[in-house]
């Protein structure tokens, strides 16, 4: 049986706000702040509850990474994103970088990291030694 949709409740902004808030007046009005428009780990939860309800496994994983990492600073998704690219990282520093998502809560954030360590050594797209 499915779960009870999760959106039951009003959706909020990663702010608090309430999303019928956020319009185009309040834009204009200069009231919202760049966290009134950003989604919350919440709602994409929610969202990924409904992803699997509806079969679509694979988007509700990425949708719950997702949610994992709205706690996380833009700079350390950009840095986590450029050590992810091929030949950028040695397979101890993706280590590290899963020791570090699984320290914040980041579970599946932390998994897919491995995951990529793992694929990448068998496809031998690791940097071999530290850069200099």
């Amino acid at each position: 049986m499915a779960e009870a949709s999760p959106l039951a409740e009003p959706v909020t902004a990663r702010s608090g706000r309430p999303a019928s808030e956020v319009t185009l007046e309040a834009l204009a009005a200069g009231e919202l702040r760049t966290a009134d428009i950003m989604i919350s780990a919440e709602v994409l939860s929610a969202q990924a509850v409904q992803a699997r309800d509806h079969g679509y496994g694979p988007l509700a994983d990425n949708l719950e990474r997702a949610s994992e990492m709205v706690g996380l600073a833009d700079e350390e998704i950009l840095t986590i994103y450029e050590a992810l690219r091929p030949s950028r990282s040695t397979f101890s520093e993706l280590q590290a970088i899963g020791n570090r998502l699984d320290e914040v809560g980041a579970i599946r954030c932390a998994g897919l990291v491995r995951e990529a360590a793992d694929a990448y050594a068998a496809r031998g797209v690791l940097r071999e030694t530290p850069p200099t």
